[in-house]
C-alpha cells in the first residue's frame, strides 16, 4: 500500500479506477441483459469510462457537480455531431480535426475544458468511428445520458474527491512568517539593534526562509504537478512567484546595522506591509473574512509609502558647504541613506501584489459554475471577452506549446479517422483511440509510447486470450472478471506502467466483446492491427508538426520570455526616466510590452508543464529551469515596479535632466542587452555573453547631475524627481545582480539548445532566433 501511495499520490488513480470498475460493468450489464440493446450498452460502458476514468474535477462538491454536468451536456453535442458524420470518410475527418482543435485549444481559455479534453475527445471518437446512422442517435444518447446521470451520483457519494489544496497552507504559512520577519526587523531598528533583538530577527529570518524554501520545493521538485489547471490554482501559482520574490528582496538586501533619518517612516511602511501580509495569510488559510479589510490595508500601505517619500525628501541637506568635495560627501551620504527606503518601497510593491492575488484567488473560488465553464475571470480583472482574447492571443504564436499540441492532436485524430475509413479496419475506433493514447510532444517518445502500446496489447491478448481459451463460452465468469479488469486498466498506468494499462485495456476489451458476441482471440488480433495503425499515425504526425519535443519547446519559450521581459524592462526604464526630464518628449506607458511579456510568460509556463508531464529523460535540471523562470518573473515584476514608481509622478518633470536620463537609459540598455543576447543563446544561436562590468563612474556622473536637485536649488519637486531617478537606478541594479545567479543555468540551457539545433540542422528543421516584437 505504501508503494501505491508513493506512485499514486492521494490515491487519485485508484479512486477513478474503482468508480469506473463499478459503474461501467453495471451499466453494460443493464444494457445487454436488462434492456437488450447492444448500442446503448456500448455507449453506456465507454461513456462511463470517459466520464469517470479520464477526468476527476477538483474543488468543493458544488463546483465538481457543476463541472461534471457541463461535461455531460458537452458530450451530448459531441455524440450528435459525431454520429451525423460517422462513416462518411472525408467529412468525418474534417469534423474531427475542427472539433478536436477547438476542444484542445479552448483549454487555453477555460481550465474546465482543459481538464475535460480527453473525455470530450474520447466521446467524439466513439460517435465518429462506431458505425451508425442518424436513427441511432436516440439510443446512443440514452446510453450516454445513463452514464452521465450515474456519474453525477457517483462523484457525490462514492469515494468523493477530497478538497485538497496542497500549496494553499504552505503559501499562507510563508506569508505569515514573512510578516513576522518584517515585524522583527522593525523591532530590531527601534531597539537600536540590541543583541536580543538581533537574535530574535535571526530566528525569524531562518523560519521564514525555511518556509519559503519548503514552498518552492513542494512546487518545483515534486514528481507530480502540485497544482491543477483551474483559475484558482493558476492564481495560486502567481502568488507563489510573488512570495518567492518578496523573500528574494529581503534576502538580497538584508537589514543594515546603521540608523538613517527616514527610519521612522520606513518602519511604518514595514509594519503596515506586515499587517496586510498577515491579514492576507489568514484570509488565504481560512478562505473567508472581511473582504473590505485587504482593500483598506492596501490603501494604508500606499499612504505609508507616500509619507515615507515625503520623509526622505525632508531629510535632504538644506544647505551644504560651497566646497565641492564637502558637498559631494554630503550628497553621497544622502544617496547611501536611500537604500532602506528603496528596500521598503520594493517590499510594499511585492506585498500589494500578494494581497491583490489573494483576493483574486478568493474571488475565483467564489465564481458561479457557468463563469468557470466560460473561463470568466473574477470581477474587477477584465471582461470575459477581453480575458478570452488575452489568453487565446498569447498562444496564437508559432512557438506556442499549446498551439502545437492542439494542431498535432487534431490533425492526428482526423488522419486516424480517415485512415481507418479508407483501410476498412473492423474497429476504426481503436485506430483513433490508439492515436490519442500514444501521441506525445516528442516524436521519439511517441515512438516509445507506440512500442509500449503494442507490447501492452500483445500481453493483453495473451492474458485475455488465455482466459477465453480456458473459460470457453462461460459468460458468467467473464462478468465477474470485467470489473477488476477495468480497475486494473485505470490504475496500471500510474501504479505500474503505460504498457500495463494498455494490456489491461486489451483484456477488458476482449472480455466485453466476448460477452456481446463470443469470438475468442480474434478480437485481440484485430485490435492489435488497429492499434498499430493508430500508433503509426501518431508517430508520423508528431514528426511532421514537432520533431524535437517539450525540451526544445521549453528552450524556445524561455528565450522568448527572456527577450520580451527584457524589452518590457527597457521600455519601462525609458518611459519612467523620460518623466524626469522637462526636455524629453512624452512616451506612452508600455502596456503593449507588458502584455507581450505576460503572454511569453504564459507560454513558458505551458512549456514547463509539458516538460513535467512528458515521459522520458529530462536533459536539463529542473532547478535550472526554476532559476530561469524565476528570472523571467523578477524582470517583469521589476519593470512593473518602475512603471508604478513613475506613475506617482503627476506634476511633470521639474528640470532638465538630459544627462541623468541618458546615463540611466544607458545603464538599463546595458543590463537588458545581456538578457536579450542570452535569449538568442537560449534559442540555440550563439553563446551566452559575459556579464558586463559595473561602471563605477556612472554613480559619479549621476551625483553631479542631481547635485542641484539634492540640495536647496531644486526645491521639493526637484528632490522628489531626483529620488525617483535614484530608485530607478536601484531597480536596474536588481536586474544586473540577478545575472550572477542565473548565468550558470542560462549557459547550461543554451548548451543543450545548441546541441538540439545541431541535430535539427542536420534534419533540416532549424529554428529562427527569438526577437522582441517591440525591438
Amino acid at each position: 500500500m505504501q508503494l501505491l501511495r508513493r506512485r499514486d499520490v492521494g490515491l487519485a488513480a485508484l479512486r477513478r479506477a474503482c468508480r469506473a470498475g463499478i459503474v461501467a460493468p453495471g451499466l453494460f450489464a443493464l444494457g445487454v441483459e436488462g434492456i437488450g440493446n447492444v448500442t446503448m450498452a456500448t455507449f453506456a460502458a465507454f461513456s462511463s469510462i470517459a466520464l469517470l476514468l479520464f477526468v476527476d474535477f477538483a474543488g468543493p462538491l458544488r463546483e465538481r457537480l457543476a463541472a461534471q454536468g457541463s461535461l455531460v451536456v458537452a458530450g451530448v453535442v459531441m455524440i450528435c455531431l459525431g454520429t451525423l458524420v460517422a462513416g462518411s470518410g472525408w467529412p468525418a475527418a474534417v469534423v474531427t480535426v475542427l472539433v478536436g482543435f477547438g476542444v484542445l485549444f479552448s483549454g487555453a481559455v477555460s481550465s474546465v475544458i482543459a481538464s475535460s479534453s480527453t473525455s470530450l475527445l474520447a466521446t467524439l471518437l466513439l460517435a465518429v468511428t462506431l458505425p451508425g446512422s442518424v436513427e441511432s442517435i436516440p439510443e446512443r444518447l440514452a446510453g450516454y445520458l445513463m452514464a452521465g446521470a450515474v456519474s453525477l451520483i457517483v462523484i457525490t457519494v462514492l469515494w468523493p474527491t477530497p478538497d485538497r489544496r496542497p500549496l494553499r497552507r504552505a503559501t499562507a504559512q510563508s506569508c505569515s512568517l514573512l510578516a513576522g520577519r518584517l515585524r522583527a526587523e522593525v523591532d530590531c531598528v527601534r531597539g537600536n539593534f540590541a543583541a536580543d533583538r538581533r537574535k530574535a530577527l535571526d530566528e525569524s529570518v531562518a523560519e521564514a526562509s525555511a518556509a519559503v524554501a519548503a514552498l518552492r520545493k513542494s512546487f518545483f521538485d515534486a514528481p507530480y504537478r502540485p497544482t491543477g489547471l483551474t483559475t484558482e490554482a493558476r492564481t495560486l501559482v502567481r502568488l507563489v512567484d510573488e512570495v518567492v520574490w518578496l523573500e528574494e528582496i529581503l534576502k538580497r538586501m538584508p537589514l543594515g546595522g546603521r540608523a538613517a533619518p527616514s527610519d521612522a517612516a520606513v518602519c511604518e511602511v514595514m509594519l503596515v506591509a506586515a499587517d496586510l501580509l498577515e491579514r492576507g495569510a489568514d484570509r488565504l488559510d481560512a478562505g473567508d473574512g472581511d473582504a473590505a479589510g485587504p482593500r483598506l490595508g492596501q490603501k494604508r500601505l500606499r499612504d505609508a509609502r507616500t509619507a515615507m517619500e515625503r520623509a526622505v525628501t525632508s531629510a535632504l541637506p538644506v544647505t551644504v558647504s560651497t566646497d565641492g568635495q564637502s558637498q559631494r560627501s554630503v550628497i553621497e551620504g544622502f544617496i547611501s541613506s536611500l537604500e532602506p527606503s528603496f528596500r521598503a518601497q520594493e517590499v510594499s510593491i511585492a506585498v500589494c501584489l500578494i494581497a491583490e492575488n489573494i483576493e483574486l484567488r478568493i474571488a475565483a473560488r467564489d465564481r458561479r459554475w457557468w463563469e468557470r465553464a466560460l473561463g470568466r475571470r473574477p470581477a474587477g480583472v477584465s471582461s470575459p471577452l477581453s480575458a478570452v482574447q488575452e489568453r487565446a492571443g498569447a498562444h496564437i504564436e508559432p512557438h506556442s506549446v499549446w498551439l502545437h499540441n492542439s494542431l498535432r492532436g487534431a490533425v492526428a485524430l482526423g488522419l486516424a479517422v480517415l485512415v481507418a475509413e479508407f483501410t476498412g479496419v473492423q474497429h476504426s475506433f481503436w485506430v483513433a483511440f490508439g492515436t490519442m493514447a500514444v501521441l506525445r510532444s516528442n516524436a521519439l517518445l511517441t515512438g516509445q509510447n507506440a512500442l509500449r502500446a503494442l507490447l501492452g496489447t500483445v500481453v493483453g491478448i495473451m492474458v485475455g486470450g488465455g482466459l477465453i481459451f480456458a473459460l470457453g463460452s462461460d459468460t458468467t465468469v467473464f462478468w465477474i472478471l470485467l470489473p477488476p479488469a477495468i480497475v486494473f486498466t485505470g490504475l496500471a498506468p500510474t501504479a505500474i506502467s503505460f504498457a500495463a494499462g494498455q494490456a489491461g485495456f486489451t483484456a477488458a476489451l476482449l472480455i466485453m466483446f466476448n460477452i456481446i458476441e463470443p469470438a475468442g482471440r480474434t478480437i485481440g488480433l484485430v485490435r492489435l492491427e488497429d492499434i498499430s495503425i493508430g500508433c503509426a499515425v501518431s508517430a508520423c504526425v508528431g514528426i511532421l508538426f514537432w520533431p524535437r519535443g517539450a525540451g526544445a519547446a521549453l528552450g524556445q519559450a524561455t528565450a522568448e520570455a527572456f527577450a520580451e521581459s527584457a524589452s518590457y524592462l527597457r521600455s519601462a526604464i525609458e518611459n519612467g526616466v523620460a518623466r524626469s526630464d522637462a526636455l524629453a518628449p512624452n512616451t506612452p506607458t508600455p502596456d503593449d510590452e507588458r502584455r507581450r511579456a505576460a503572454a511569453a510568460a504564459r507560454r513558458l509556463d505551458d512549456a514547463f508543464r509539458c516538460l513535467l508531464a512528458e515521459r522520458g529523460t529530462k536533459y536539463i535540471a529542473l532547478a535550472d529551469v526554476t532559476a530561469l523562470m524565476t528570472t523571467v518573473a523578477v524582470l517583469r515584476l521589476t519593470a512593473d515596479a518602475i512603471v508604478d514608481l513613475w506613475e506617482q509622478e503627476d506634476d511633470g518633470a521639474a528640470a532638465d535632466h538630459t544627462t541623468a536620463r541618458a546615463d540611466i537609459v544607458r545603464f538599463g540598455l546595458q543590463v537588458c542587452k545581456w538578457y536579450e543576447e542570452s535569449a538568442r543563446a537560449l534559442s540555440g544561436f550563439g553563446q551566452v555573453p559575459e556579464r558586463p562590468a559595473r561602471d563605477g563612474a556612472a554613480a559619479d556622473r549621476l551625483i553631479n547631475e542631481l547635485r542641484r536637485d539634492l540640495t536647496d536649488g531644486g526645491g521639493q519637486r526637484g528632490a522628489n524627481t531626483a529620488i525617483r531617478v535614484i530608485w530607478t537606478a536601484y531597480h536596474i541594479d536588481v536586474a544586473r545582480k540577478l545575472q550572477t545567479s542565473v548565468e550558470g543555468p542560462t549557459r547550461a540551457a543554451a548548451a543543450l539548445q545548441n546541441r538540439m539545433n545541431m541535430v535539427a540542422g542536420r534534419a533540416g528543421a532549424r529554428r529562427q532566433p527569438p526577437h522582441s516584437t517591440s525591438a
